[in-house]
């Protein structure tokens, strides 16, 4: 199962440094509620993403799952569309919540 804490410290950071225009071109603030995995925001409003522990004051999609179930999307992310239909995977606006499959890949 992987890791959350790992996928928003390491992973996700390193993704952004070697694709710095990812950011533009998703242009948006994440909420990520993931329950015992924590609270953190990946911002790809500002110059290169910024992710960090923590929540945003006005997120443009808010992700909210346990951090089981946030871990089983990561090693899956085809499971999004089951989750979703089960409600263990709640997002906030779906435009938005498609382009996370640009970070996962």
């Amino acid at each position: 199962m992987a890791d959350v804490q790992e996928f928003f410290t390491s992973y996700l950071p390193h993704k952004l440094s070697k694709k710095p225009d990812l950011a533009k071109e998703i242009n948006t603030v994440y909420q990520f509620n993931l329950g015992d995995a924590g609270n953190w925001v990946v911002d790809l409003t500002v110059d290169g993403g910024e992710v960090r522990e923590g929540t945003a004051d006005n997120p443009d999609c808010v992700v909210e799952a346990k951090g089981k179930h946030f871990a089983a999307l990561l090693d899956n992310p085809a499971s999004a569309m089951v989750m979703l239909a089960t409600r263990k995977l709640k997002v906030s606006s779906m435009s938005a919540g498609m382009a996370l499959q640009k970070l996962f890949a």
